[in-house]
């Protein structure tokens, strides 16, 4: 409202300054003398101004005359389209001045004011390689899908265009939820562009969700031919897609080919946990035990993981609890201070019935970094040692409050898994799961862990009452017998 009221006062009040300045040339003395043929014209102030615009239109119309009447002259040369240029010159002007106000139109978010331009531009220039990205881009923008999936396929139909137009029914399909029919579209725009990032990275994330982990490697080598990821990252994800290939290894229908897979992909990244366990059961499946201890070894030096311990097990299945402490001893050599260690120690300890050792190789692990598993095996270690059920169901309490330690985590969404997976089941992004504590709220724990102690006081109050009543009739029995002996008990004493 308050704009066109200003646009109304600025419009008054030019036509005012026109009026005041035509009625001061009126009023004005002088004016301009022309001699022409030997006659003179004067002219007044008002007729000067008059007659020096229409020399300008004159002039103006003079070099229109001039470029028509050369371009007259070209065809009649021989140059059938001059007179064509010579019309659509302002044509394609007028369409390009739309094209780019489409653009920027498209930029700011003005979606139906680009659609506008687009289809001036469109009209006017007729070069659809030039406005039909702008006509779909709009119409996508505006929520018309089916006009942007009609302007896409006129687009693919166009050898120069046809990458653009692949690539936006591609990203349709995506917004659709059509995982299969983009994968396809988009092994069809890498081939027509092998060197385009975005492209080779949205076919490497539909391949790992598909478990085309053959194509995925393939798409993997792409990028790194053409300099779009760097060799060490290549390498590590090269091996987990090999380790993808090899999944069923545990199978009981397990081929060479998947043991052999195992094998190559530890090979690729020896620090990586999955490859190295599966590597090692392949060899040992193949009669080759010191190669899977060596790879064990190996993989135990870069990181200690309970995955690692369980294979190394495997190695010697049939072995003593002596025998196996002796064997893990080598393996704890190189990180004899880690968490990791400690715990595969202790648990070895406990089933070797030697809970001293046990509790020695725990050491201060639950006063510095405690978590469930420990605190599981300090109850364990309590009842072997004769401990009370209070002490044992305390530890046991506390194992349930405490942090469960490390665990395979999503990098990207913080999801945790059961188990290693080359794909995150929430976000489905690739090779994002780390092995480490996840990161959570401790709101929950801490109310349990409050409410625990009642309940554990309760069960050391019942246990000691039950003790005191048990020796109390103890005590009772003992006085009964000493005082007033009977028939059954003196047979054996005088016996």
């Amino acid at each position: 409202m308050l704009w066109s009221l200003l646009k109304i006062l600025v419009f008054v009040a030019i036509i005012a300054l026109l009026a005041l300045g035509a009625g001061f040339l009126m009023e004005a003395s002088g004016g301009v003398q022309i001699t022409v043929a030997g006659t003179e014209y004067t002219l007044g102030p008002l007729q000067s101004v008059i007659g020096f615009g229409l020399l300008v239109v004159a002039v103006w119309l003079f070099f229109k005359l001039l470029t028509l009447l050369i371009a007259t002259l070209k065809f009649l040369n021989g140059d059938e389209t001059a007179l064509s240029r010579y019309f659509d010159r302002g044509r394609e002007r007028r369409g390009y001045q739309a094209l780019t106000e489409g653009l920027m139109a498209l930029a700011s978010g003005e979606g139906r004011l680009a659609m506008a331009k687009a289809v001036r531009a469109e009209k006017l220039l007729q070069k659809p390689e030039l406005t039909n990205l702008l006509v779909a881009q709009a119409a996508e923008m505006t929520g018309d899908t089916k006009k942007a999936a009609e302007t896409y396929r006129k687009l693919v139909t166009d050898q120069s265009t046809r990458f653009v137009g692949v690539r936006g029914i591609m990203k349709q399909k995506l917004a659709e939820g059509d995982d299969e029919t983009a994968r396809k579209l988009a092994e069809k725009a890498l081939a027509l562009k092998p060197r385009h990032e975005e492209t080779q990275d949205v076919l490497l994330t539909l391949q790992t969700r598909a478990q085309d982990w053959a194509g995925a490697r393939a798409t993997l080598t792409s990028k790194l031919k053409t300099g779009t990821l760097p060799r060490d990252v290549y390498k590590r994800r090269d091996a987990v897609l090999a380790l993808s290939e090899a999944r069923d290894l545990l199978s009981e229908t397990a081929s060479i080919d998947q043991q052999e897979r195992a094998i190559e992909a530890n090979r690729l990244s020896p620090d990586l946990i999955p490859a190295a366990a599966m590597a090692a059961r392949a060899h040992i499946a193949k009669g080759k035990p010191k190669n899977a201890a060596k790879i064990l070894t190996k993989a135990w030096q870069v990181q200690p993981h309970p995955d690692l311990a369980h294979a190394y097990a495997e190695i010697a299945p049939d072995e003593t609890p002596a025998a196996r402490i002796k064997r893990f001893a080598a393996l704890a050599k190189a990180h004899p201070q880690h968490a990791e260690t400690r715990l595969m120690m202790a648990e070895l300890n406990i089933v070797a019935e030697d809970f001293p050792e046990a509790r020695r190789a725990l050491g201060d692990l639950l006063e510095h970094s405690p978590d469930a598993r420990a605190y599981t095996l300090m109850a364990a270690i309590e009842r072997g040692e004769g401990a009370s059920d209070a002490v044992v169901q305390g530890w046991l309490a506390r194992a349930l409050t405490a942090p469960r330690g490390p665990q395979w985590v999503c990098d990207n969404c913080q999801h945790i898994h059961a188990a290693w997976a080359p794909v995150c089941v929430h976000c489905n992004s690739f090779d994002t799961l780390s092995w480490r504590a996840p990161q959570v709220t401790d709101t929950s724990a801490v109310t349990t862990a409050n409410m625990l102690p009642l309940i554990v006081g309760a069960i050391e109050q019942r246990s000691n009452e039950a003790d005191e009543v048990d020796a109390e009739s103890d005590q009772e029995e003992v006085e009964d017998a000493v005082e007033a002996p009977d028939e059954e008990t003196e047979e054996p004493l005088s016996r």
